[in-house]
């Protein structure tokens, strides 16, 4: 099976090193990559992930705002999302992420072992682990 990230995120470092840890674990995953939410927008008209890891402040639209726009269709509703964040790191701002829907909330510069666990919860989730 694999499985479908979506990175929302500006950060080219960020996400190199996102994909480099997701081969070191052996993870099968097709990973897209958006830098704007309109990009995304555009993607997530035809492409379904399975997990969202998003950076809050893009440059076009709020994280949290894109979100609730992506939970309004049925075909996303159940699409898990990260957020990420270099701004956004009080502990305000990750309440309101995980009140908002988030099912979790990294600060940048993200500890990447962590961020892979969450990840893999839901790999092994919908793998059936």
């Amino acid at each position: 099976m694999n499985f479908k990230i979506l990175i929302v995120d500006d950060d080219k470092n960020f996400i190199e090193t996102l994909r480099d840890s997701l081969k070191e674990k052996s993870v099968e995953a097709d990973v897209a990559v958006t830098s704007s939410a309109k990009e995304s927008f555009a993607l997530l008209s035809k492409y379904t992930p399975d997990i969202i890891i998003l950076d809050i402040q893009l440059g076009d639209m709020h994280g949290i705002e894109f979100m609730k726009s992506i939970k309004d269709f049925q075909r996303l509703k159940n699409v898990p999302v990260i957020f990420i964040s270099a701004k956004y790191t009080e502990p305000a701002d990750r309440t309101q992420a995980l009140l908002a829907g988030a099912k979790a909330f990294f600060s940048k510069p993200v500890d990447i072992e962590d961020l892979w666990s969450e990840i893999k919860y839901f790999v092994d989730k919908k793998t059936g682990k």
